[in-house]
């Protein structure tokens, strides 16, 4: 049996209405709890590694949820900043390149790596961070930690996905097990 639209409204009308008043009180009490325990919010990052042979190049892009990392970095840094295109704080690249350095480190053949920030751009809700390695020759192994957003979300998960030597390769990393090593020979 097909029930338009109309019709299904008009009965829950007429039954909320025909209900008495202590039961319309607990479900406006219930629903909202019941509401509340099915969502739920993922806490997740995406960072894209790609090794450009040819540019001898290390190419990095992380993409995070703007509300998640903007709130990391007002409880670290500074509880004025905004990360919005409109109102976006003047100290925000420098407190970004600040957070990464901190939370965000590459091994390359077994030495650290000092990469540089190119830039950001949103878009909708996330945002986009840019950073590169130049002057990479050669890679036989590749590790990198990312302990991005750990201390402000205990479910936080960071998704690396590497092109490395043209293997892709993939893995998440939690607050428990936040460094990803990959060999190639």
């Amino acid at each position: 049996m097909i029930v338009s639209l109309d019709y299904f409204l008009k009965r829950v009308k007429r039954n909320i209405f025909n209900m008495k008043p202590l039961k319309i009180l607990f479900l406006l009490m219930v629903m909202p709890l019941m509401t509340a325990a099915t969502l739920h919010k993922y806490y997740v990052s995406v960072t894209e590694i790609e090794y450009v042979k040819e540019k001898k190049s290390v190419q990095i892009i992380s993409r995070i949820f703007v509300d998640d990392l903007e709130a990391v970095l007002r409880k670290r840094y500074d509880k004025r900043l905004y990360l919005t295109p409109k109102k976006e704080s003047k100290e925000v690249n420098g407190v970004l390149q600040r957070y990464f350095k901190e939370k965000f480190q590459i091994k390359i053949n077994g030495e650290s790596t000092d990469y540089t920030y190119i830039g950001k751009e949103y878009d909708n809700d996330i945002v986009f961070c840019y950073f590169e390695i130049k002057n990479i020759e050669h890679i036989d192994s590749f590790e990198v930690t990312n302990k991005l957003l750990f201390e402000m979300f205990d479910d936080q998960k960071n998704v690396v996905k590497t092109n490395i030597n043209s293997q892709p390769q993939s893995f998440i990393l939690i607050s428990q097990n936040d460094k990803g090593l990959l060999n190639f020979d």
